[in-house]
């Protein structure tokens, strides 16, 4: 079967490893750069718990960060490219003294010294992975499998005729494949009109030369991840404004506000970047995969906060969908 991929972020790229490691011949196509949207502007924590997931995307998280050392090892033995996966564990403050996993006093100083909070719920198996690394190896890995990628290609229409899908109509022409995969983030309703809204996240990054912070801190509204190579990324605003882009002060004297009471020590390290990006939010955070009212059209969307964490079990879950019409409960997620 061969397959023509829209989208060329995280979730994209993901499935087009998938399913060419399955024998499909894949074509990705991406009107911009690969991986420059939302899958470059996120934090990439791996924090199903942290970020107090519930019901079936919680189950999917966690199913996802289990895949994810075996994910990241395939994608490097392809590439010999880094990752940037670090199973660090994250500190989240909390006022619940009684909670099973909760630290204070000389515990929680042996996990991370300076802190600005006095107690807080240790969450062992969440972690991150440094996303560009992740992004770039990835890029990688899938043209290391004979996938096809046409960069600067926009789409700008998905031609139909009652339940299937002709073709695509492209600034490159018109492409066709015997089944399609939509995997376009917040820009999704460009192409056809599903729930799919930009949510606007603001970011920024300090440089911490002694490599002090060595966990993931997931505060109320701010969360600090400390990068192997001596960045802190620190993130994010969520913003209902439309595709209204750029960062600003009000924005970024947030953050600067809320990481600085988390961890003093930020208030003398130089920043060295902020950016903004648009995650893809769907009603309630429902993650839309598979079916479509195509029959020969998949869908991958909705990932919203948790793109990087949901790359390999949505992977899975489109690559079964595609060969076996296999659903999530066909899969006893």
């Amino acid at each position: 079967m061969d397959i023509l991929i829209i989208g060329g972020g995280i979730i994209g790229l993901a499935i087009a490893g998938e399913l060419a490691q399955a024998g499909m011949a894949v074509t990705l196509v991406e009107r911009g750069e690969l991986g420059r949207g939302a899958t470059w502007a996120s934090a990439g924590m791996l924090a199903p718990e942290a970020e107090g997931l519930t019901g079936q995307l919680l189950q999917l998280g966690l199913r996802s960060r289990q895949m994810y050392p075996q994910w990241v090892a395939q994608i490097m033995r392809l590439t010999g490219l880094p990752c940037g996966y670090w199973c660090c564990g994250i500190l989240k403050p909390t006022k619940d003294a009684n909670h099973p996993q909760c630290l204070s006093g000389q515990q929680l100083q042996q996990k991370q010294a300076g802190l600005g909070f006095s107690q807080a719920l240790w969450l062992s198996a969440d972690g991150q992975v440094d996303n560009r690394l992740l992004t770039k190896a990835l890029i990688s890995a899938v043209r290391s499998q004979g996938v096809k990628i046409l960069t600067g290609t926009a789409v700008y229409q998905i031609v139909t005729s009652q339940n299937q899908v002709l073709h695509l109509a492209t600034s490159a022409g018109t492409l066709q494949a015997e089944h399609y995969v939509l995997a376009t983030g917040a820009w999704t309703q460009e192409l056809l009109p599903l729930p799919i809204t930009p949510k606007k996240g603001q970011m920024l990054a300090v440089f911490d030369p002694d490599r002090s912070l060595q966990r993931v801190i997931f505060g109320d509204g701010i969360y600090l991840v400390p990068r192997q190579d001596g960045r802190i990324v620190i993130g994010a605003t969520v913003e209902a404004v439309g595709w209204q882009g750029q960062c600003t002060a009000g924005g970024i004297n947030h953050l600067l506000s809320g990481a600085i009471a988390l961890y003093p020590a930020i208030a003398e390290m130089p920043i060295v970047e902020t950016w903004w990006g648009f995650r893809p939010y769907a009603p309630a955070e429902q993650l839309i995969l598979g079916e479509s009212a195509y029959c020969n059209l998949s869908l991958a969307l909705g990932h919203y906060r948790n793109g990087i964490l949901l790359a390999p079990i949505t992977a899975h879950i489109l690559r079964h969908w595609i060969i076996n019409r296999q659903t999530l409960d066909d899969l006893g997620t």
